[in-house]
């Protein structure tokens, strides 16, 4: 089931970020983040927000690199009955079970070191993921979208529901494609836009590498604009 008391005893407060204090909806998180574990970003925050305009009462939920939590605090709070995430390292894991016990998470959850879809359990009725993409460290940078995509039967129940976040940068018009050959129903739950992030300036041949993808991203004003998009698909 995860790391135990003592994993959470461990959190360096010293080596803590500034308490993030973030709104979804109704809701108000306070979040404790180690340095070393991924802050809030765009695009999870955007995920954040759909899943608050979501029904997940009486859900079997996985969520796939759960973070600091933040996904999986929402989940519960909308209605989701029982809870397995993941994490490919233990503080990671520590930092997130932290956040959700400190935000009074009641339901089963259970907590596993995996890498991204070998997990055990299941079948789930969903599926909650924000895929690498940007800074995926693989050559081919799809690789966590695409491997999301086709190995959802394999954990979904029949009739389950994927939800993730992408980038207009990752290739829209192909992520839905892939769906639909793999025979899901795919919908649109919102999107947003939003400037560059800073690190993708740091590389030049990334920039040019997104400017290949049809309708990756827009200038206005001098500045650079991704879309961001949260699907649901049915398998």
């Amino acid at each position: 089931m995860g790391p135990g008391k003592e994993g959470l005893q461990r959190l360096d407060r010293d080596k803590l970020h500034p308490m993030q204090v973030q709104q979804f909806g109704e809701h108000v998180l306070k979040l404790d983040v180690l340095e070393k574990v991924w802050m809030p970003t765009p695009h999870g925050v955007h995920l954040g927000n759909m899943i608050c305009t979501m029904d997940f009462r009486d859900a079997k939920v996985l969520e796939l690199g759960t973070g600091c939590g933040l996904h999986s605090i929402l989940l519960v709070y909308r209605g989701a009955s029982v809870l397995t995430v993941t994490e490919i390292e233990q503080t990671s894991m520590d930092n997130a079970r932290h956040n959700i016990e400190k935000h009074g998470v009641q339901i089963p959850v259970d907590y596993q070191i995996a890498d991204w879809t070998h997990v055990e359990g299941g079948p789930y009725d969903v599926l909650i993921a924000n895929p690498p993409f940007g800074k995926s460290g693989k050559a081919y940078r799809r690789y966590f979208i695409d491997k999301l995509i086709l190995d959802a039967h394999t954990l979904l129940k029949k009739g389950g529901r994927l939800v993730f976040v992408q980038s207009s940068m990752a290739d829209i018009p192909r992520s839905i494609g892939l769906m639909h050959e793999c025979g899901m129903k795919v919908r649109v739950v919102g999107e947003t836009d939003g400037p560059f992030r800073d690190y993708y300036f740091d590389h030049p041949d990334y920039i040019v590498e997104m400017a290949q993808v049809p309708g990756a991203y827009s200038v206005r004003n001098g500045r650079h604009y991704e879309r961001l998009i949260v699907f649901e698909a049915r398998v």
